[in-house]
């Protein structure tokens, strides 16, 4: 990574890296689908700017109306964006055919590249993910950016793997382990697991990663809760019963619930790194029973809707 953080970029403290897009979502028999935001770091940055974090987002939109309405989004949560983000190709826009059993298929129209950029000295997290740690040349860049930042700051990566972007479960994971190798943090659900290595426990695939160099490896499953292994062992948490709207969002909420209570139990950074790797067995479990807070109060509503740090802190 080479050059200088240029003037007048964020001076946020937690960075994420990835895709911006909109879902544009079409039900059968319906002749015109409805436009939303989404992208998975775009949840989660925008879960961390509802929680009160200090965030910028690295990512590429197009100067058109779905530019403006992923800007007004995530403007309303306080989240930021490098310079050099907005440039004269469309929007990326990832397009849902709902059918008559609500089945899903995608149809994705996607440019993904960023701007290298310098961080700034204080920056304490850095988040990457999905497509945006999936596809040429830009994830890349984001790979580049977690390597150079590795030990100063804490680094985060969740795979929420879309096989479109793959040529076969073995090449995904070729590149899922290069990030993995490069993060603190990671959060895998064990959907990604099952695609990428059919036939393996969940619990050990995240033993194995966690020996790889992360300090922290959790995998999400559902409503069974999570699957936490760390230097001081393996716990498995519980999730709540919800009366669930829809899943929506709710792995990225996940993540964002995580990342801030790492935040909150002064986890991030350099400072905090040797910590992280040496947590108590209590600490694990109060980070992913956050966690899955964050998640549980985005499936009781409709859409990726992250739960306010004020949400996230009442009594269940």
């Amino acid at each position: 990574m080479t050059g200088t953080t240029s003037t007048g970029s964020p001076r946020s403290r937690t960075v994420v890296v990835g895709e911006a897009l909109v879902d544009v979502v079409r039900t059968a028999g319906s002749a015109t689908g409805t436009e939303h935001p989404g992208g998975s770091p775009l949840n989660v940055a925008y879960g961390l700017g509802r929680l009160e974090h200090d965030v910028a987002l690295l990512t590429r939109l197009g100067d058109d109306e779905h530019g403006a309405l992923l800007r007004a989004h995530l403007d309303r949560a306080g989240v930021q964006l490098f310079p050099g983000t907005v440039d004269a190709d469309p929007t990326a826009v990832a397009r849902a055919e709902i059918d008559a059993e609500g089945k899903a298929t995608y149809d994705f129209d996607l440019l993904w590249r960023v701007p290298e950029v310098e961080l700034a000295p204080d920056v304490t997290l850095v988040h990457t993910g999905s497509i945006g740690a999936a596809v040429s040349p830009g994830a890349e860049t984001a790979l580049s950016l977690l390597r150079s930042v590795r030990g100063r700051a804490t680094t985060s990566y969740d795979p929420n793997v879309r096989p479109a972007f793959f040529d076969g479960p073995a090449r995904a994971l070729a590149r899922v382990e290069e990030f993995v190798d490069a993060a603190d943090v990671v959060k895998a659900s064990d959907e990604d697991l099952a695609w990428l290595l059919p036939g393996e426990d969940p619990e050990v695939v995240a033993h194995r990663w966690q020996t790889r160099g992360p300090a922290l490896v959790v995998v999400t499953r559902g409503s069974a809760g999570a699957i936490a292994v760390s230097g001081a062992g393996t716990l498995h948490v519980p999730a709540p019963r919800v009366d669930v709207v829809d899943t929506v969002g709710a792995g990225d909420a996940f993540m964002s619930g995580l990342l801030h209570a790492l935040h909150e139990h002064d986890l991030l950074g350099a400072q905090g790194l040797p910590r992280l790797r040496h947590l108590g067995l209590g600490t694990l479990e109060s980070l992913v029973a956050t966690a899955i807070r964050s998640a549980s109060i985005t499936c009781s509503r409709a859409g990726a809707n992250p739960p306010t740090r004020a949400e996230l802190t009442a009594p269940a």
